[in-house]
This record gives structure tokens, sequence and C-alpha cells, in this order.
């Protein structure tokens, strides 16, 4: 086992140091992401916004400890070292390596044990940068907020999903979408909403974009592992969220079985059930969204 606590401790501190007012993160491309499949990690810098680096709190060495003796017992049985245990998170960094994202105790067990290289997901994540020139762009004041892994995404034994992407697009999307998603977001932006789509898990922004293009829908943005960045309370989390609520003056939160509708400035809202039918789940939004547009335009006219 290579190097004591007191050693990978410094380590840690020595490589915040390094990146300190020099490194920051920058996109990646669609076949980088798909060809990068493991990275060394001696590429890889901690996050200074994860509780990993933080003095008060710092890395478990329990955890640690697990991983490698996981590790350990996988290479004592001929498999990789990380058989079954998740790739590692990261963002990629100018002026080189990645800044890790979810994963910082696997990496750490990895370069206990001397391994030279570790499985990588590269992502893009919203930053407040992005956000910022989102919404200095959008000319809309009110907004749609979807969870995209509880309500849009779907399994294969879903009987009610659209059709699968037509090849080559179907080997580099995977996820399958809920019927009437696409028909749901078109009738979003007709009706003026930016579409904003949150996720707890680690996805690319710019790929779940990408996606969603191919059924011939725009989404604004995707704020993706909201849980971490809230964890985080810095630059993440709340303040993107506070950046966001800032900008629209009516936001309708759809969830599966309602749609919350929520004024800005006068903390008003409504509810509106949904029936909860998968099949017509789309149709009876659509129909919502068309009776808000005649009640607005009434009032337009009463005024």
């Amino acid at each position: 086992m290579a190097g004591s606590k007191t050693q990978f401790d410094a380590d840690v501190q020595k490589a915040l140091l390094k990146t300190k007012g020099v490194y920051f993160p920058v996109k990646t491309g669609l076949l980088t992401r798909l060809l990068i499949m493991k990275a060394p990690c001696r590429s890889l810098y901690p996050n200074p916004e994860d509780e990993f680096c933080a003095p008060e709190i710092g890395p478990s060495w329990e955890i640690i400890t697990s991983y490698e003796e996981t590790f350990l017992n996988n290479i004592r049985s001929n498999v990789h070292y990380f058989h079954h245990i998740a790739p590692i998170v990261v963002e990629r960094l100018h002026p080189d390596g990645y800044m890790i994202i979810n994963g910082h105790h696997r990496w750490a067990a990895a370069r206990r044990i001397n391994q030279a290289k570790i499985p990588v997901q590269i992502v893009n994540l919203m930053h407040s940068a992005d956000v910022k020139k989102i919404l200095a762009n959008s000319t809309h004041e009110k907004r749609a907020a979807l969870d995209l892994d509880e309500v849009l995404l779907r399994g294969e034994d879903d009987p009610f999903l659209e059709k699968p992407l037509p090849f080559p697009w179907n080997r580099l999307y995977r996820e399958r979408i809920r019927l009437g998603v696409p028909a749901l977001f078109h009738q979003l932006e007709k009706s003026g909403y930016d579409i904003w789509l949150y996720s707890f898990q680690y996805h690319s922004a710019d790929a779940i974009q990408g996606f969603f293009r191919r059924y011939h829908v725009h989404v604004d943005g995707v704020i993706t592992a909201v849980e971490k960045r809230q964890a985080a309370g810095r630059e993440d989390g709340e303040s993107l969220e506070k950046l966001i609520q800032n900008k629209y003056r009516c936001t309708l939160h759809i969830d599966n079985e309602s749609v919350l509708q929520i004024f800005r400035d006068t903390k008003e809202h409504r509810e509106f059930p949904l029936s909860g039918a998968p099949d017509t789940w789309s149709q009876e939004i659509v129909d919502m969204l068309e009776k808000l547009e005649s009640e607005s335009g009434k009032a337009g006219k009463a005024i």
C-alpha cells in the first residue's frame, strides 16, 4: 500500500495548491467523452468544493480502506479492480487533467494501491457562467421545470414510450422518454416557456440537450447532480437556482401527477392535478397550457 494517511493528505493539499487560480473546467466533445474510458490516476485532481477536501471534514479513511480491500480482492480474483464499481465522474480541465466530481474515495483507494489508471465518465456540467448566459439570452418570463429521472426518462419495459431514435443516434443516446414528451415540450416553447431539467444523476448537460434535439425540441438548461451541488452550498445548488428563479415571473413545476404554477412576485400558486394515467399525461398538460393561455388572453383584453 502506497504512502501513509499523512502523506496522502499532504498530496491532496499540494494538488489543491497546484490547481488554484490556474485550472478551470472546459467542455469536452461527444467523441472524446465516448473514447476516453480510463485516465491516469495522477491526472485526476480533487475538487476543492467537495467535503473530501475540507479540513474540518476530510476524507473518510474507513471508506477508502473498504475500497482498497475491494480492489485488492478483485485483483486477486483476476478481475478488473473496478469490477462492479461505478467509474469516477470528472470534468476536463485546462491546461490538463480532470477535476473529480464524484468518486474521491475510489480515486484515493486506487492511488494508494498504485493503480496507474482509473475508469472515468467525463461530463460537462452547467456552471453559473453557463446559466447566466442562458438567462441573459432568454426573452421569456416563464419557465417549466421537470425532473429528468423521475418524470421524463423511462425503462425499456414501459409500454408508453416515444419511438427509439434511428441509427446511429440510438447508439449514442440509449435513454428512452415517456410518450408525449416532445409534443409537450413543443407546446411549452410555443407558449413562451423556457424548459429547465433537473437531475440527481451526473448527466452531461450538452448530451441531454443533444438527445432532445433529436426529437426536434429545445431544452434551455440542464442542472444535474442537484443533491451534490446543494450539499456544496457555494457556487452551485441553491445559488444557481436563485439565479434562475429571479429571471422568471412564473414557473410551472411539472410532475407525474400534478402541475404547480408559482408566481415569483406574489408567491401565489395554483395546483393542477393530473389523472396519473401515463397514456394521457402529456395531453392533459397541453390542455392545461391552452386553458392558461386562454385565461391570460381574456385578462389582457379586460385590462
